[in-house]
C-alpha cells in the first residue's frame, strides 16, 4: 500500500471542468513569459449575476498546493497464495467519494465545506489516479511481488485559486484569477517492507508541472516523502511531508498586488512574491484507514485525515495572506471509500 491520500479526493466541479484533465500530455511553454505584467481582466465580464457574486463552478475545485497521500491507502498488496503465474501486480479500482474542510483560498483564514471525489486504479501493472484535480498515469509497470517501485509518468492539473468569488470582502474585489491548466511530470521511489512489517512503505516523490495555458506562465515543484503502515489488515495510519517551490509568475500572478488591484481592493500594493522563485509553502499530514469489510484491499473503507501546511517569506508576506488571510493553512477530510 501507499500513504493514503487527504486530498486525492478533488472538490467536485462543473462536468466540462473535467475535460481538460484527459487532454494530451503536451509540455510546452505558455505564451505569456514569466516577467510580462499582471494578466488581470480590467473590466469583469457581464456574468449576469448580482455585484460581488461570480460563477462558483471552479471553485469547487481542490487546489493543487495540498499536499497529496494522505487519506486513501494505496493499490492492494499482492497476495502470494493466488495467481502464482501472474506477472504483473493485480487490477484494482478504488472510488471514494466524501467532504473536505478547507481554507476559502490558499492564504485564506475563512474556510469551507466541500464534496469531494476520488478515482485510483491499476490494469496490467500500469497505476492511474486522479490527485486533487490532477490526473497521473505511471509508465513504469509493477511487477508482482516487487519490493522496489519506480515511478515516472505524466500529469496533468487544474488549477482554480481565487476562479471565484471569496468570503474576504478586501481579496474578493481584487481581479479574479482565471483557471490555470498546468502539466508536466511525476517521479519517484517507493521500498515495501521498511520497519514495522512486510507491508509497511517508505516512498520519495518529485513532480514539476508548467504553466501551458498561459495564465500565471509559470512552474511549480513539490519534493515529498511519506511513511504508511497497515496495523492490521483493517487499520491503516500514514504521514507525508513536502515543500512546494515556485516561479516568479506564480507569485506575481496568485500573490502579488498592483496599483489597480491596491485601488480596488484597499489592500497595499506588493511585489515580493514575484520577484524571485523560491519555496512557498511546506505541509504535513497524517491520516489513517479502517475497513468496514475487515480487509483493507477490498470492499468499504473509513477515511479520515488532517494536514497543516504554512506559506513562507514572501508569499505569508503578501497582503492576502498577512492582513487578510493567515499563513497557517489546516485542511480536515472524511469519507467512504470502495475498493475491488
Amino acid at each position: 500500500m501507499t500513504m493514503p491520500d487527504l486530498t486525492q479526493l478533488f472538490r467536485i466541479a462543473r462536468p466540462a471542468h473535467l475535460l481538460p484533465l484527459l487532454a494530451a500530455f503536451a509540455f510546452t511553454a505558455p505564451a505569456a513569459a514569466e516577467d510580462a505584467p499582471l494578466p488581470y481582466d480590467i473590466t469583469a465580464p457581464d456574468t449576469g449575476l448580482a455585484t460581488g457574486i461570480d460563477d462558483e463552478g471552479a471553485r469547487y475545485l481542490q487546489n493543487t498546493d495540498i499536499d497529496e497521500n494522505i487519506l486513501l491507502p494505496g493499490a492492494r498488496p499482492d497476495d502470494d497464495d493466488e495467481d502464482s503465474d501472474r506477472k504483473w501486480s493485480r487490477n484494482y479500482i478504488a472510488v471514494a467519494a466524501g467532504v473536505l474542510n478547507s481554507a476559502d483560498y490558499n492564504g485564506s483564514d475563512d474556510r469551507r465545506f466541500l464534496p469531494a471525489f476520488y478515482v485510483r486504479g491499476r490494469y496490467e501493472g500500469f497505476s492511474f489516479s486522479t490527485r486533487g484535480t490532477n490526473f497521473q498515469v505511471d509508465l513504469i509497470r509493477h511487477r508482482r511481488g516487487q519490493k522496489i517501485d519506480w515511478k515516472f509518468g505524466p500529469i496533468i492539473s487544474l488549477r482554480g485559486d481565487r476562479t471565484g468569488s471569496v468570503k474576504d470582502p478586501q481579496v474578493d474585489l481584487l481581479p479574479d484569477r482565471k483557471m490555470a491548466v498546468e502539466a508536466g511530470f511525476f517521479t519517484g521511489v517507493t521500498k515495501t517492507g521498511v520497519i514495522t512489517s512486510a507491508y509497511d512503505q517508505l516512498g520519495f516523490r518529485f513532480v514539476a508541472t508548467k504553466d501551458i495555458s498561459g495564465k500565471h506562465g509559470s512552474w511549480t515543484a513539490s519534493p515529498t516523502i511519506d511513511y504508511g503502515t497497515p496495523l492490521s489488515k483493517r487499520a491503516y495510519i500514514g504521514v507525508s511531508a513536502s515543500v512546494n517551490f515556485y516561479g516568479k509568475g506564480f507569485g506575481r500572478y496568485y500573490y502579488d498586488i498592483d496599483p489597480i488591484g491596491s485601488a480596488a481592493s484597499g489592500l497595499p500594493v506588493y511585489t515580493g512574491a514575484g520577484r524571485k522563485a523560491t519555496a512557498g509553502k511546506y505541509t504535513l499530514g497524517m491520516a489513517g484507514a479502517y475497513a468496514l469489510s475487515g480487509d483493507l484491499r477490498k470492499g468499504f473503507v473509513l477515511l479520515g485525515g488532517a494536514q497543516y501546511g504554512r506559506l513562507l517569506s514572501r508569499f505569508a508576506d503578501s497582503p492576502i495572506v498577512k492582513d487578510a488571510g493567515s499563513a497557517d493553512q489546516w485542511v480536515f477530510g472524511g469519507g467512504l471509500a470502495y475498493q475491488f
